[in-house]
């Protein structure tokens, strides 16, 4: 209904406002617009999202300024209005919500406001260095939910009754904490079991501390101290992956990396996600081995103001630069994010000096997001804490689908109306805690969206733990090939339509003839794909040990260049290396058309990285050698749709190139081979639309090239935003294969 047929009838009007706007105080606004315009009536959370029900003259002006004056997290999909009959109300009030069917949602975790910040450092207010401020604007939402409507009642703050103070703010409508269910006070809200100066003396003395944050525990140690770094490598089984710092405010940053206008808005947003950023080398050297971006966080949280707050007085920072500490996810190696006190306090006890510990519950662990901006735009590397359970809309309402992702970097994702909720980051699925982190996260977004799944989507690897928890499940399921999930996680973020290329440059995924499928182009359309080139096959020495010894596959490009006798002298220090030639010499063996392979043999004959100890090592590293990109004339071939690089690497192992020469050579052909291939492609099919995506899209410099390079010849890329490139947007394109699938098998 219009404004000007509701001011023509001033009766009671009847407004429902659908998406994210529980538990992000939009009742209190709504309770102070009302009385602003002088009307009766009142408002409710219900299962759709808020109801509310106005009477006044001044009922058209109300509706018109809901969505242009809204709380800074709240969301709104839409808004309908309906009129009814007048009730004669003498008030506005916020009544009780309302059971029933779920179709509202919650927002994530947001970082401490400023408004609180204030209040927390000033001494005549009663939060004064409380540790759990919080207001309808900032504070824990997803991570302490139980269910919908978010009342306290169904968030684990029910355990903490309101002090006087507190319940009088929660009933205030002028009060900030006006229905803030995370409403809390020294009084009566949750208590550390260390005080702030016990956990800054342990960081100022070199310990490593873990303490409770918002989504779960973290590990935490001055960055700049070289033994203490090293040491917690050494306790958490981590050699060589990075680790993540803080810094105590944006004019800090600047101290430690170089970081432009886009980065530092991500930096400061309510979501506070780690920003990898060009590293200045002022921190201790085992932060980042062998890289040249870090990732930089801001405090997020009012426990991590504190200790910066106290670490700026300690003695070691008075004088010099800033504190800047380490803040890692505080798990044994390979292992989901620690939530539990209990399990906290055994498993850290070998890792940690200090553990500290909270009383307030964590429901849903939510690890750290992690991003950077590329070719000026955010990307996902890691998406969880502060983003989810934000939904990505999708261009048509779907059935219901739980689709549960990959093996490595799992998400699952749930499918309601034309929404798809993708969950947290929730990691590897090979060990037992990972199955169980897992399982929970399917239960509890399934409890929370009020969703009953008609199908299970799951990739095609049968061996997969995906896979097989699909299968045990006794639901109808639908099998989706690897990278066409890959393409069709871009393909649904967009909203896309019609046909479309698909480059997926990944690591691994089973393709539909059994084999190690990795670097694929691919004509997408609706529910189905068709491969219309790959990477020239590679044969893989030892299988899927070469994933972890990139030294293998440089012996296998050397022996496909006719110089395996090169392989022993050149690998001297890998025991197998001798061997290795002999196994190239039989056939039959098994073999990959994967990108990251072909970066990681890259890496093993330029000398960058012959092994590693995390997924990716030898390729960051690789990447971290770019100084300026270079171009090799006739530095690849296509055949019949396959792209081979042979030219390429021949160049590679000249003796004249050096490793940074050799990476910026490496990069710049790779992707002209990489447009030159789709270009081909788009002329021979008619598409433009190219979707980009996998694993190797998060390398910086390729996926710049790539997506440059695309637009200089008329194509039009798309490139995944809401969610990261690699197997953490794999569940959504799962899930929207399998929705068109069950769509279509609808259809007469």
């Amino acid at each position: 209904m219009s404004a000007a047929a509701i001011a023509c009838d001033p009766t009671r009007l009847r407004v429902r406002v659908s998406g994210a706007v529980q538990g992000v105080g939009f009742r209190p606004y709504v309770y102070g617009l009302a009385k602003r315009y002088g009307l009766v009536g009142f408002v409710v959370n219900d299962p759709e999202g808020v109801t509310i029900e106005v009477e006044g003259n001044w009922a058209a002006e109300f509706v018109a300024a809901l969505r242009l004056e809204a709380p800074p997290l709240a969301r709104i999909d839409e808004i309908c209005v309906h009129q009814t009959a007048a009730l004669g109300t003498k008030d506005f009030s916020v009544t009780t919500s309302q059971a029933g069917r779920l179709s509202t949602r919650i927002v994530a975790d947001a970082a401490t406001c400023e408004q609180c910040l204030s209040e927390l450092f000033d001494p005549e207010n009663r939060h004064y260095l409380y540790p759990f401020i919080s207001c309808s604007h900032c504070g824990p939402r997803y991570t302490i939910a139980e269910r919908l409507p978010y009342d306290r009642r169904n968030t684990v703050m029910k355990a903490f009754s309101l002090c006087a103070a507190c319940a009088a703010d929660y009933a205030d409508p002028a009060s900030r904490r006006f229905h803030a269910e995370a409403i809390a006070c020294p009084t009566c809200g949750p208590r550390l079991s260390h005080g702030i100066n016990a956990i800054v003396a342990a960081i100022a003395g070199g310990q490593i501390v873990a303490v409770k944050g918002l989504g779960g525990y973290q590990l935490l140690c001055d960055a700049r101290n070289q033994r203490a770094v090293q040491r917690l490598r050494s306790r958490k089984q981590r050699p060589q992956k990075p680790f993540a710092v803080m810094v105590g405010s944006i004019a800090q940053v600047n101290e430690i990396a170089e970081a432009n206008g886009p980065e530092l808005a991500l930096l400061e947003s309510s979501a506070r996600p780690i920003i990898l950023l060009p590293t200045r080398n002022d921190l201790a050297p085992a932060i980042a081995p062998g890289l040249s971006r870090v990732g930089v966080m801001l405090p997020l949280a009012p426990l991590h103001h504190l200790i910066f707050h106290e670490l700026r007085s300690t003695a070691a920072w008075l004088a010099g630069p800033g504190p800047v500490i380490v803040a890692t996810s505080a798990n044994p190696s390979g292992e989901p994010l620690l939530i539990d006190n209990a399990q906290a306090r055994r498993r850290l006890e070998g890792i940690a000096d200090l553990i500290v510990t909270h009383d307030r519950e964590i429901l849903t662990r939510a690890d750290d997001s992690v991003m950077s901006v590329v070719a000026g735009r955010p990307q996902f590397i890691r998406r969880a804490r502060g983003y989810v359970p934000e939904p990505t809309r999708l261009a048509r309402s779907v059935p219901p689908v739980l689709a549960v992702g990959g093996a490595l970097k799992s998400t699952v994702t749930i499918t309601r109306g034309n929404e798809a909720f993708v969950s947290q980051h929730i990691g590897d699925l090979d060990t037992a805690e990972g199955l169980r982190a897992f399982e929970e996260t399917i239960r509890h977004l399934t409890s929370t969206l009020d969703v009953e799944p008609v199908v299970i989507a799951h990739d095609l690897h049968p061996n997969m733990a995906s896979t097989r928890f699909a299968e045990a499940s006794g639901r109808t399921l639908i099998a989706v090939q690897h990278h066409h999930a890959h393409a069709a996680a871009a393909i649904a973020e967009h909203g896309h339509a019609g046909p479309a290329l698909a480059l997926v440059l990944d690591g691994h995924g089973f393709g539909c003839d059994g084999g190690n499928w990795g670097g694929e182009l691919l004509l997408c359309e609706g529910s189905r794909f068709r491969r219309i080139g790959h990477l020239a096959p590679l044969q893989m020495p030892g299988g899927d040990r070469a994933a972890r010894e990139p030294w293998r596959m440089a012996s296998a490009v050397l022996h496909r260049l006719g110089r395996g006798n090169e392989i022993g002298p050149r690998f001297a220090a890998q025991r197998q290396a001798e061997r290795v030639p002999a196994l190239l010499d039989r056939q039959g063996g098994a073999t990959t058309t994967s990108a990251g392979r072909l970066f990681d043999a890259a890496a093993a004959l330029l000398g960058v990285a012959s092994l590693q100890s995390y997924e990716g090592e030898a390729a960051m590293k690789f990447e971290a050698l770019v100084r300026r990109t270079a171009i090799l004339e006739a530095g690849w071939t296509i055949e019949r749709g396959v792209l081979s690089l042979r030219p390429l690497f021949s160049r590679l192992i000249a003796d004249d190139l050096d490793a940074a020469d050799g990476a910026g050579l490496f990069h710049g052909t790779f992707a002209a081979a990489c447009i030159d291939w789709v270009t081909h492609a788009a002329r021979r099919t008619g598409v433009s639309t190219i979707v980009l995506s996998g694993g190797c899209f998060l390398n910086a410099v390729l996926a710049e090239e790539i997506d440059r390079g695309c637009r200089s010849a008329g194509l039009t890329p798309l490139v995944p935003r809401q969610l990261p490139p690699n197997d953490g947007g794999l569940s959504l394109g799962q899930a929207w294969i399998a929705a068109l699938r069950i769509t279509n098998s609808r259809q007469p």
